[in-house]
């Protein structure tokens, strides 16, 4: 069987399963943007700076609830970003994004002059489609500045208890407020407000999947917000849904698959390092999303992003087996690879890896961009 008909067993499977997660609807997280950062995430802390990055950590660990927290001074960086008190840096809220705010004056300029041709240009060659600052981002931040008006605490909940900090170090949550004598999801109202599609590219919802999709769907019958065709916004969200959703059914098949084993590790988990530690030796599956690819001294390093800026080596020694992987076609994007997790060490470098010496040992997303 090969390897893409394998994974079509496991979405078909997973298609027709119903899943539970501590009696919700489901969601995997990771975070919106990537970093790249040569130097992040290779070499295994020591000492001070190594009990340091446990109590950081140790301090978002507990539960689902991150507790009740004060916003802070001009809270809202945009429709899907916050900041609040005792949290550092500014909380990523989920199943949101949001479309970029304008700040400028020759950005405003040329939405106003052509916005078809500034989202063209904005565009450019990429096949994926792109951020672009439009006059739906400034809205989304006036939404989210109403929503947040008068509110004496935020109450931040995350998805996952093991998915703590995204891949800038920044907390993942759900944002209630008291609305009328009740906890009120601003990530959900923010969808039902047509200022967000319900973004699943990191995954779907844990724990609130059914209230985002009722929520888009009422937000688009009503034609609000993105889903108002008189409106400036972008223009290929039927194309970003589709990318999404095929990124979120990997995610969720790899789960599906994984569950109970601990052959299969989500990188984003804040206990990846520890598991990987422990499968030394062993024949492991983890899944993460390529973040960065280098050459050097006859091999290919391919860096899959980890929770909090910290990456994970994946070594090709055949040029050969790394070009019919398909993996340098998938940048930025989330795949799975089979192999024995080893120690590398030399000197004071020190991490553990993967070495692949079979193409079919890397999974990608089937109709990716």
């Amino acid at each position: 069987m090969t390897r893409g008909v394998r994974l079509g067993v496991v979405l078909a499977a997973v298609a027709v399963a119903t899943f539970t997660w501590t009696g919700c609807d489901r969601e995997v997280v990771a975070d919106a943007s990537h970093e790249r950062d040569a130097k992040a995430g290779a070499a295994k802390p020591s000492g001070a700076k190594k009990r340091a990055k446990k109590a950081k950590k140790a301090k978002l660990r507990e539960g689902v609830v991150l507790g009740e927290f004060r916003l802070a001074n001009n809270p809202i960086v945009d429709g899907d970003t916050i900041w609040v008190e005792g949290l550092e840096p500014s909380v990523r809220l989920l199943g949101l994004d949001t479309e970029e705010k304008i700040e400028s004056d020759r950005v405003r300029k040329a939405v106003e002059a052509d916005f078809a041709g500034y989202l063209k240009e904005a565009r450019g060659n990429s096949r994926r489609p792109v951020k672009a600052k439009t006059p739906m981002g400034n809205e989304a931040t006036e939404f989210a500045k109403r929503f947040f008006t008068d509110a004496d605490v935020v109450r931040l909940e995350r998805d996952d208890p093991k998915a703590v900090r995204g891949t800038f170090g920044r907390p993942l949550a759900y944002a209630f407020v008291q609305k009328d004598g009740r906890w009120t999801s601003y990530n959900v109202e923010a969808v039902r407000a047509g200022m967000s599609p319900y973004f699943t590219k990191y995954g779907y919802s844990h724990r609130f999947h059914s209230q985002f999709a009722r929520a888009e769907a009422e937000a688009r019958e009503a034609e609000r917000g993105i889903w108002d065709p008189e409106k400036k916004h972008y223009d290929d969200y039927a194309e970003r849904q589709a990318w999404w959703n095929a990124r979120a059914d990997f995610i969720q098949a790899f789960e599906h698959e994984g569950a109970g084993r601990d052959d299969h590790v989500l990188l984003t988990h804040f206990d990846a390092d520890d598991r990987l530690e422990v499968r030394l030796g062993q024949e492991t599956t983890v899944l993460g999303v390529v973040d960065e690819v280098r050459r050097f001294r006859g091999l290919v390093r391919v860096q899959l992003s980890q929770a909090d800026r910290a990456r994970f080596p994946i070594i090709f020694r055949d040029d050969d087996v790394f070009r019919r992987s398909g993996i340098a076609q998938a940048q930025d994007e989330p795949v799975t690879v089979r192999g024995t997790i080893e120690r590398y060490q030399k000197g004071d470098y020190e991490t553990l890896q993967i070495v692949v010496s079979r193409p079919e040992q890397v999974v990608l997303v089937e109709g990716r961009p």
